[in-house]
């Protein structure tokens, strides 16, 4: 196991109700990983026999919180999940139910699983067995549809399958997607709050099915959600109309898709019932529940031991760190096969040694192998710019995104500046921001662009300075310079961190720090020259660029971002561009762009 993974704090939160003995073993299947758990909150949902006594004397036990009452899976889980985060500051939260008994390498193959793929999966879901070792059919996950072959690929290539969503037997959750998400909607007490829920983690992130970690579902019949339910029907049709109508967690399409497998779900399921007049007054009962307004986890955990906790997540912008005290921060610079020696060379300086107002940090992340020249300079970094750099080596090029986003795990400051491996910037740039940051979670600021001399400057670009005027924007155009801002770390971890968006992983990450409300703000100063030389103009188009503009509008669009106008306003216009000549694109550029956008303004009436 990589040392990444074992410096990964994992917490394992398990869900118990009046089955001590199976929940002995779930106890006991923890003991036995190979890669040991941090610590172990056992959710009591108000048994009414000796569960807690087994639960509190368990070695591997941490905390057991009983419960004031059985708030079923759904309200435990979003107790347990909130109280590993908050509380346990956990990187990953390992969940599963008291009838569930892991393998003793159960956990190692998922976090196994994460080092091997390429991207950062939001959730890592096991592969459940009955007793009798045929895999569960309750629990299989449901396999994502129409996935890009190199992401498919990716997967199969070290023997897993992406995932849509997956059940709450042993999955593996990234902290980072729980902060952004949220907590699963405790009023679902039971039933479909695992799918509803994992839906939301996975509509924009990755997530692994990983049949090499296995534990076993300990339940009395083998079978999955079409066997006879009974009263329970009435949770399976309230919670699957609340999450048709009220969830974010499937696009339009997606709900068309699962809504018609549910209803031939349900036909099969009265059909095979012993009491169908029964089930079908349960269903009548749900569905007329389900047209009601659900209530908010907040409200459901407000008088149980994890209520803090719970309001801590689901006000993520407390968690930010903020204080007058927290003025030292790290520079975060990225660098590939592509850059040039000598305008690398000149960012180092830039960043160090010529500011007024020197970085605490530098982290310089090398994406993979580069010619002699380009690493000579590297190597050299710490005498450039006169102080120690934190050097984080990629094997392989990963690409921007995930450079920045592994980079962005070394700095050892809340505040964070980004720096680009050609920009200069100048001298007063970090005397200026640093100080604004007080009040603020991400600042920008104009930039000069130049060609060869850093002297002469073209084109100012200015964006919008307020935080109105910065989200109106954002709708159309990406809001913030990216070489130019300073954020807190915590809003960008909060906020999922740099994912995969082929050269704009930037607008990405900046839109949904601003669905979560962020505090920003764009200077009208130029404080770093940009460099556009002659390829620019090309670099802003092509059809690999149309097709993630496409993708990037899609994103917005799911994740609630944009509006159907926009989005197609935005299809339109945007993707478009991409595609005219490049000469065309350039006067565009500057005669559009330049005269009306970059201008502080009139950069919101345009």
């Amino acid at each position: 196991m990589s040392i990444e993974n074992t410096a990964l704090k994992i917490v394992g939160v398990v869900v118990a109700w009046n089955r001590p003995q199976l929940l002995q073993e779930t106890l006991d299947g923890l003991t036995s990983q190979t890669r040991p758990l941090d610590a172990v909150v056992v959710i009591d949902n108000a048994s009414t026999d000796h569960s807690p006594e087994v639960a509190r004397n368990h070695p591997v036990t941490t905390e057991v919180l009983i419960m004031p009452r059985n708030l079923g899976g759904a309200g435990g889980f979003a107790a347990g999940i909130a109280r590993a985060v908050a509380t346990h500051d956990a990187d990953f939260v390992w969940i599963m139910d008291d009838d569930t008994v892991p393998t003793a390498t159960a956990l190692e193959a998922l976090l196994a699983a994460r080092e091997a793929y390429p991207g950062q999966p939001a959730v890592l879901a096991s592969k459940a067995v009955w007793t009798d070792g045929r895999e569960h059919p309750m629990n299989r996950p449901r396999k994502r549809p129409m996935l890009a072959k190199e992401i498919a690929q990716a997967a199969e290539e070290i023997g897993c399958i992406p995932i849509r969503t997956a059940s709450f037997v042993s999955i593996l959750l990234d902290a980072r997607a729980i902060l952004e998400e949220g907590l699963p909607e405790a009023a679902y007490f039971l039933w479909n709050d695992d799918f509803e829920y994992t839906s939301r983690l996975l509509r924009n992130r990755i997530g692994l099915y990983v049949p090499a970690s296995i534990v076993e579902h300990k339940t009395k019949k083998f079978g999955d959600s079409s066997a006879d339910p009974g009263p329970r029907f009435f949770n399976e049709t309230r919670n699957k109309v609340w999450m048709y109508l009220r969830s974010n967690g499937l696009n339009p399409a997606e709900k068309l898709l699962y809504g018609g497998k549910t209803l031939l779900r349900w036909a099969q399921t009265v059909r095979n019932s012993s009491d169908p007049t029964a089930l079908l007054n349960h269903a009548k009962d749900g569905i007329k529940a389900g047209l009601q307004t659900v209530p908010t986890t907040v409200e459901l955990l407000a008088d149980t031991p994890v209520a803090a906790d719970v309001n801590a997540l689901l006000a993520p912008a407390n968690l930010f760190e903020v204080g007058e005290e927290n003025t030292e921060f790290s520079v975060l610079m990225s660098v590939y096969h592509g850059d040039h020696p000598a305008h690398f060379k000149r960012a180092l300086e830039s960043i160090s040694k010529e500011q007024t107002r020197r970085p605490n940090q530098i982290v310089l992340v090398q994406d993979g192998p580069v010619n002699e020249a380009l690493q000579a300079v590297i190597d050299a970094a710490t005498e450039i710019t006169a102080q120690e750099v934190t050097h984080v080596t990629l094997e392989e090029n990963r690409g921007l995104a995930q450079a920045l986003d592994q980079g962005l795990s070394y700095c050892d400051y809340e505040l964070v500046a980004r720096a680009d491996s050609d920009d200069v910037s100048l001298p007063h740039r970090f005397e200026t921001q640093i100080p604004l940051m007080k009040d603020l979670d991400i600042l920008g600021s104009a930039i000069a662009e130049f060609e060869e001399d850093e002297t002469q400057w073209g084109m100012i670009r200015v964006l919008p300075l307020t935080q109105a005027e910065i989200n109106e924007v954002a709708r159309f155009r990406d809001p913030f310079n990216h070489p130019t801002v300073v954020f807190r770390k915590s809003a960008v971890v909060i906020s999922g961190g740099y994912e995969e968006c082929e050269r704009l992983e930037d607008y990405w990450l900046f839109a949904r720090m601003l669905q979560l409300g962020v505090r920003c703000a764009n200077l009208a100063e130029p404080l770093v020259a940009y460099r556009v030389g002659s390829g620019a103009y090309n670099r802003r188009g092509g059809l690999e660029l149309f097709k993630a503009e496409i993708e990037l509008q899609k994103r917005f669009y799911d994740y609630g971002f944009t509006t159907k106008k926009q989005f197609a306003r935005n299809l339109l216009i945007r993707a478009g561009y991409r595609l005219i000549p490049a000469e065309l694109r350039k006067n565009l550029y500057r005669n559009i762009a330049g005269k009306h956008w970059f201008n502080a303004k009139t950069a919101v009436n345009d």
